[in-house]
């Protein structure tokens, strides 16, 4: 059964309302050319304002990203496990802030019917995060920001397996292409001389790279089956339900995997490292909800496309943070899987769209809204639905 069967058995039997849905026209509406005062500025924003959201979203995540390597540069460097439970933490204080401040319906267990998909959804994506934030620790932070874009081809293969979604050849050969694009990037040792590998790799062995490649190719897995469910839940649920339930479950266990490792909680002892943890939460909150936003005002395709903008963001606050410049091999596999993924989301635009975000994965159903919408009004002899805000 489709998403979109399930979506409508839903609302037909009563199970729970809906949460809106998107502006199926893409872009904001132009203003009228009858008033001489729009200027050339005001027109382009008006086609493009989508776009420059969706920027600002990718500038603020980047920023983010930057926060979090330097959490690893420290005379006493975070845990992993610390780090997705206070940056959740802070998510989780701003989502139920906003759920409790605009009056959305359920806002503690969500609604019924879904709760079970809530929690699935909010256990792999814990481990989604999880594997991005260790790669991010322990490889090059550009490297890390570009196996996140395998999961648009992930995805599909995972919806081909166990959704029975359809797979064409051509999103099987790009998937196969982009795994050559991450053998550039790990390097492995039995096919890269030495010499490769250390001139590009800072206070990491080969095999914390391979390591931290591994955890993020799991991470990457992990934010697919959970794009899944979030696709399962569809507008039975409205996205700061998903973002409530997914923030504090990495709280929960992230605080578990402290206890089990035995690792040992890293007080704040500056203030310099008191605002770099605020920041980092805030600007996760505030990326998420303009990627929400932008995307509203946008159709699938320009929208994914927008999204690959954060790796000039991330290479470029990566050097001026860091002092880091990707490797020839590292930026020659970047161009292989952004490829690859960009390939394949124009192949998938007319059905189902996935965004290449680890810890971000409640935008991408209102792509797949978008898209399903889009569809329904062409069924319908071209008959749109009123734009209705979801965030």
């Amino acid at each position: 059964m489709s998403r979109a069967d399930l979506s409508q058995d839903a609302v037909l039997d009563g199970r729970g309302p809906t949460y809106g849905s998107v502006d199926t026209r893409g872009n904001a509406a132009i203003p009228s050319h009858e008033s001489n005062d729009i200027t050339p500025l005001q027109a382009f924003y008006a086609r493009n304002k989508g776009l420059l959201i969706i920027f600002l979203s990718q500038m603020l995540l980047s920023i983010m990203f930057v926060g979090l390597k330097l959490m690893t540069v420290l005379d006493k460097p975070l845990p992993t496990f610390e780090l997705v439970a206070i940056r959740m933490g802070i998510t989780w204080i701003c989502c139920r802030a906003y759920m409790f401040s605009t009056g959305i319906s359920s806002p503690n267990l969500g609604p019924k019917g879904v709760r079970r998909w809530l929690i699935i959804r909010s256990v792999v994506g814990f481990f989604g995060v999880f594997g991005l934030y260790y790669s991010i620790q322990h490889m090059p932070l550009s490297d890390a920001t570009v196996l996140t874009f395998l999961a648009p081809t992930m995805t599909s293969l995972i919806g081909f397996m166990f959704l029975r979604q359809p797979l064409s050849w051509k999103q099987a050969l790009a998937g196969l292409t982009s795994l050559s694009g991450v053998i550039l990037i790990a390097r492995p040792a039995f096919l890269f001389r030495n010499g490769e590998i250390k001139a590009h790799v800072f206070d990491t062995t080969e095999a914390q790279r391979m390591v931290a490649v591994c955890v993020g190719l799991v991470g990457v897995l992990a934010t697919s089956v959970a794009y899944t469910s979030i696709q399962i839940i569809g507008k039975r649920a409205h996205p700061m339900h998903a973002i409530s339930y997914y923030s504090l479950c990495c709280v929960i266990m992230g605080s578990i995997g402290m206890f089990i490792t035995g690792s040992e909680w890293v007080l704040p002892n500056r203030w310099t490292f008191i605002l770099t943890l605020l920041f980092i939460g805030l600007f996760g909150f505030i990326a998420q909800v303009l990627l929400t936003v932008g995307l509203q005002h946008e159709t699938a395709s320009r929208g994914t496309l927008a999204m690959y903008i954060q790796i000039v963001f991330t290479v470029t606050f990566e050097y001026l943070a860091l002092g880091t410049i990707p490797s020839r091999l590292s930026i020659a596999g970047a161009v292989i899987i952004i490829a690859s993924a960009i390939y394949v989301a124009q192949l998938s635009k007319t059905k189902s769209v996935v965004l290449p975000i680890g810890d971000m994965e409640e935008a991408n159903g209102l792509l797949d809204e978008q898209a399903q919408a889009r569809r329904s009004d062409s069924e319908s002899g071209g008959r749109g639905s009123n734009p209705q805000d979801i965030v």
